[in-house]
């Protein structure tokens, strides 16, 4: 059998260096929203703050490496159903890499709390201080990032399920150390 074409190296690396933020920044939001106001607080909110802007850069490369990338095509035997699903779900994925930080940083921003990437940046705030627009952000970008849990979590079965039950070398594209081969 022919192997199928696999993401290039700097697809590969968006994506991953994307899901490490995302799986390291979702735990953190979850943890730090229940906590007393401290210096503790603050800081984990800086920190959550950098990993979302972050988030928010890798799209804007990974979108830009994409306009001018095609990614390898899915299997001829793939059903149409699951090719539709497969491109929708990516399509989502992809919204949400944006509204996800964007919440965030209009929320900072509603709330009076500016972000400062790393500590030196200063971002401007994109909206004026609005305690009650603030509140209604916050339900948004906790709303979102719900979405992609449930979207990341759709993802990742799909991969798993192409690997063990289609045997069809989907996640061996994305994944380098896997011999597309022996997946099949």
């Amino acid at each position: 059998m022919i192997a199928t074409p696999r993401y290039t190296a700097t697809a590969i690396g968006l994506h991953w260096l994307a899901a490490f933020l995302i799986l390291a920044a979702f735990p953190l939001g979850l943890y730090m929203g229940d906590l007393a106001l401290s210096p503790l607080k603050l800081k984990l909110f800086s920190y959550h703050k950098w990993l979302g802007v972050t988030v928010f850069l890798l799209a804007a490369a990974r979108l830009a490496w994409r306009a001018t990338h095609a990614p390898p095509p899915l299997p001829v035997a793939m059903p149409a159903w699951e090719r539709h699903a497969a491109h929708g779900l990516h399509r989502l994925l992809y919204v949400l890499l944006f509204a996800i930080p964007l919440s965030g940083w209009l929320m900072s921003s509603a709330s009076g709390f500016q972000t400062v990437y790393l500590g030196v940046l200063p971002l401007p705030d994109l909206i004026a201080r609005d305690k009650a627009l603030g509140d209604v952000l916050k339900e948004v970008h906790e709303l979102l990032n719900f979405g992609m849990l449930g979207l990341v979590t759709a993802h990742a079965g799909a991969a798993l399920k192409h690997q063990f039950i289609d045997r069809d070398g989907i996640l061996a594209r994305m994944l380098p150390f896997l011999d597309q081969e022996k997946s099949r």
